[in-house]
């Protein structure tokens, strides 16, 4: 048996290939930094659909990184239907996984966005979170967050200076939300405005442990409450799509940050379990069950999912740039034809020959925490060659998840026996075989790396009844093992080399911070110096004019 027809664009349809329609199926939308990639999943677990759509990337200024809201959900919406005319078969339940912290805001009545939205790299409230960081306690014991760019609060404060956002807030039509809310919005026609706890904790608004918005926070960063979305389940009821969008009406069961769903896609949904996602940045999530971790030694507390889909906790590394290096290699330098050539360059030296590179190309993230680092390579030499920044981006990558899953073990009393990991950067075999040398323990890659888009897919099979828990969903997965093949000595020198280059790059970074400090104060003494000089002159003006008098 096989439906008539399956959308893929308002008005265009093609014939559905004959498919087991007995079968529950299950869209995963994955809207990530870079794209939009879409999968439909039967029942038994087989992707039987995938599409694809690459986003726009918008650098107006140093240290800005900015989406069109708009193009998100266009692209979003022909990657989904790329997968449903791919699979011949209408899901029966959609779930979203996204980049986190991202921010948009939008008119409530028109539903448009009313600026471009802030991507989670963006540095232009830098200087704003480095004024809080005396609230930093007080902050973390809420969100388990520290003050940085890197989240959605102070990016929602700086757009509501904007004098037609703040018009639009004054008059209650304004809406704001991660881009799990914003395609939660627009998909309901506009009758959810939704997000789940895990995209909530990413905010520097939402108290992970009562496990709902605080107006403490929200009033630090002049954050109306009435504007953000409300904190739904994540394997929960998110609405129904408008049947325009896919040829019915389906629900949206399953909403998680990317992080998360990846977490609860590889089914490390039980306390103790470990992973590292190698995408635009890399992120190692550790699950702590229901305790909430106390954050320290650069690493943040945030929410979770469990085997059901409910709230957890989580200890978190988040490394800012990974596979983004590469991406800069082959389209900021061009150096690079692609990212598979970046294994074979790898795989010509067999030493980097010293050369570091310290990726910090919208500042540093775990364990640092420095927003005015940029990034540095060292090591160079006339011998140095384009293999060596290739090999030097992808160790970068293995050495800070090596420093933060050391600084994991310490900070939750854990011995790690494994690590898994997915992404896109995890299909590099070379990668993998040198993070488990600097790891000195296997690192596990699963059949299927998506597990960004597999976690969605979870969570929503389990909020509309297609499985009962992960265990069910998951199965039997297979992995291929990456077991240590380098000397323990070999391996703490290379990461001896990798800290004192990330210590070059800090003190750059702190002494120019230091010298815009000094050059900033003596601004401020000139400006206040030509006020009292101004004020002495135009009191002897004053006292001349009445003796002429």
């Amino acid at each position: 048996m096989t439906e008539p027809a399956v959308s893929r664009g308002e008005g265009v349809f093609f014939p559905a290939r004959r498919v087991d329609t007995a079968q529950k199926h299950v869209l995963a939308i994955d809207q990530g930094t870079t794209g939009t990639t879409a999968l439909m999943l039967a029942a038994d677990g087989r992707v039987t659909g995938r599409g694809y759509q690459e986003i726009t990337q918008h650098y107006p200024q140093p240290g800005w990184v900015e989406h069109d809201a708009e193009e998100i959900l266009e692209r979003t919406l022909l990657a989904a239907r790329d997968a449903i005319a791919m699979a011949g078969v209408r899901p029966d339940v959609i779930g979203i996984t996204n980049q986190r912290e991202t921010v948009v805001l939008w008119h409530r009545d028109t539903g448009k966005p009313l600026a471009r939205a802030i991507v989670w790299q963006d540095r232009r409230t830098t200087e704003r979170c480095l004024q809080l960081r005396n609230k930093a306690a007080f902050i973390a014991q809420h969100t388990g967050l520290r003050p940085d760019p890197y989240f959605s609060a102070s990016k929602i404060e700086w757009l509501l200076k904007k004098p037609e956002i703040a018009f639009v807030a004054r008059n209650g039509r304004l809406l704001a939300g991660t881009i799990d809310t914003w395609l939660i919005w627009k998909l309901t026609g506009g009758k959810v405005h939704a997000t789940d706890p895990t995209n909530a904790s990413r905010t520097l608004l939402f108290d992970i442990t009562r496990l709902r918005w605080s107006k403490e926070l929200c009033d630090l960063f002049h954050v109306p409450t009435d504007i953000l979305p409300e904190v739904r389940p994540s394997a929960g009821d998110f609405g129904k799509t408008v049947t325009s969008f896919f040829g019915k009406a389906i629900p949206i069961t399953g909403v998680a940050g990317d992080q998360q769903a990846a977490l609860f896609g590889q089914g490390c949904c039980g306390a103790g379990q470990a992973k590292n996602t190698y995408g635009t940045g890399a992120f190692l999530l550790l699950n702590t069950g229901n305790k909430v971790p106390r954050p320290g030694d650069g690493l943040l507390a945030t929410v979770a999912c469990d085997e059901k889909g409910g709230a957890a906790y989580a200890l978190e590394a988040s490394i800012f740039v990974a596979g983004a290096a590469i991406q800069w290699l082959r389209d900021g330098l061009g150096i690079l034809f692609n990212a598979e050539e970046s294994e074979r360059l790898a795989r010509s030296l067999e030493s980097n020959d010293g050369v570091y590179f310290v990726p910090a190309l919208v500042g540093l993230g775990a364990p640092n925490w420095e927003p005015r680092a940029r990034g540095t390579i060292v090591g160079l030499t006339r011998g140095t060659t384009r293999a060596h920044f290739a090999r030097a981006a992808l160790e970068a990558m293995a050495y800070g998840s090596a420093e933060m899953l050391a600084a994991m073990a310490r900070r939750a009393r854990v011995s790690f026996q494994s690590l898994r990991v997915d992404g896109g950067a995890a299909a590099n075999n070379w990668l993998l075989q040198f993070q488990s040398d600097v790891l000195g323990i296997p690192v596990e890659r699963p059949d299927m790396i998506e597990t960004t888009a597999l976690g969605a897919a979870g969570l929503a099979g389990i909020g509309g009844g297609v499985w009962q828990d992960v265990a069910e969903f998951i199965g039997t997965r297979q992995f291929t093992r990456f077991t240590p093949a380098m000397e323990k000595p070999a391996a703490t020198a290379l990461m001896h080399g990798w800290q004192r280059a990330v210590r070059g790059a800090l003190v750059w970074a702190r002494d120019k911070g230091e010298e815009a400090g000094k050059t900033s104060k003596r601004r401020s003494t000139a400006k206040k110096a030509a006020r009292v000089s101004g004020s002495k002159t135009r009191a002897k003006s004053k006292s001349a004019g009445r003796r002429s008098k």
